[in-house]
């Protein structure tokens, strides 16, 4: 409550705030994005695609693609499993 005495008497307090909320909102939003491009291309690279098709995510309708392609495509890594499982049966 003084807080919101001292930002009413003060209104220099509030140009103060402001910047430093909307610095800190971008340091936010940067480490999110962040992350989620981590997340991204390292379910892409398990999956058997490169790496570099998780950055897709980010491409409006290459996001939907690249999630159609995960749900519904033959990944590479099962594939590769199938041929090592046909070649063992030999």
């Amino acid at each position: 409550m003084e807080w919101l005495i001292l930002a009413q008497s003060r209104p220099d307090v509030g140009l103060i705030l402001l910047p430093l909320l909307i610095v800190f909102g971008i340091l936010m939003a940067l480490g999110i994005l962040i992350v989620k491009a981590l997340i991204c291309c390292k379910i892409f690279a398990k999956a058997g695609y490169c790496w570099a098709y998780g950055l897709l995510m980010f491409i409006p309708i290459a996001n939907i693609i690249m999630i159609f392609m995960l749900a519904f495509g033959e990944w590479p890594i099962q594939r590769q499993l199938r041929r090592l499982e046909q070649w063992q049966r030999q």
